[in-house]
């Protein structure tokens, strides 16, 4: 039972992430706006941190991203979608090494501690990711270039500030939802992970097809 609530968990949470992703994400990048860091610093690192310290349980943030990058597969808007979609399993990856040991708040006492947590896991995840991205991509179509990464590195580094920022203010929001200690029955809970995870992949889907037509 324990395993079922737990798959369901990283259904749901990477459905939401993938969602955002694709949604909110491709309206930021049309704005003009830092879409990549906003992305980052708020909606992964909520779900993340929230997730787990929800579950407890090392892993789940992996299985997450595997679900948001596919979910990213059909983003129905303009943009790469392989280079996003490593991007945001990257990140789950650099996320689950920056958070081995924290299973649980004890390690996030203080709103210094989370804050400091926040500002050292949006960077890490988003740097992380974005280089992974610029690794895997070219590869993907045998092109890549050790001295091209080399060149985008300080621009890499210099744009994981907005997220680090946003992180530091996000993670004590997630430790602060997480502490609640929101529980749902059984009956609820399959039908609304279920539920809100179909929603997820419906309309990106749908909007995927008509975007097409």
């Amino acid at each position: 039972m324990k395993n079922m609530k737990l798959l369901a968990g990283i259904l749901v949470f990477g459905s939401l992430w993938g969602f955002s992703e694709v949604i909110i994400g491709s309206g930021l990048k049309d704005s003009g706006l830092p879409s990549g860091a906003i992305m980052t610093g708020i909606f992964a690192m909520m779900f993340l941190v929230f997730s787990r310290l929800l579950y407890r349980q090392p892993g789940m943030q992996l299985g997450m991203g595997l679900v948001a990058g596919g979910l990213r597969w059909f983003n129905p808007f303009v943009g790469c979608h392989i280079c996003s979609a490593f991007a945001i399993v990257g990140e789950a990856l650099i996320f689950e090494l920056i958070w081995y040991k924290v299973k649980d708040m004890e390690l996030l006492k203080t709103m210094t501690l989370q804050s400091s947590m926040g500002v050292i896991s949006s960077y890490g995840v988003y740097v992380g990711g974005y280089i992974i991205t610029q690794i895997l991509t070219p590869l993907s179509v045998g092109r890549f270039s050790f001295s091209n990464l080399l060149v985008l590195i300080p621009q890499i580094f210099a744009s994981g500030l907005l997220a680090a920022l946003l992180g530091a203010c996000i993670v004590p929001l997630a430790v602060a939802t997480a502490s609640l200690n929101i529980s749902v029955h059984d009956r609820l809970y399959y039908p609304a992970t279920i539920g809100i995870s179909a929603l997820c992949w419906c309309i990106v889907i749908i909007t995927w097809f008509t975007a097409g037509a």
